[in-house]
């Protein structure tokens, strides 16, 4: 089963099977978050969609 994670600093968004320890591959960042955002769902997404999925999440997210 694939899962959606988000990186918290830079909101890029990857999806992983089998990890629980994800890290960015764009930032760096070595602590990404699983989102509840479904693959099916994530798959169906446009690139608008993901962009602004990422931002939204960021912005209920911050500290």
């Amino acid at each position: 089963m694939l899962k959606v994670y988000i990186c918290p600093s830079c909101g890029w968004l990857r999806t992983v099977s089998r990890r629980k320890e994800v890290e960015c591959h764009r930032c760096g960042n070595p602590d990404m978050v699983l989102t509840k955002l479904e693959y099916e769902k994530y798959a169906a997404m446009s690139e608008e969609e993901r962009e602004d999925y990422a931002k939204s999440w960021q912005y209920l997210h911050k500290k």
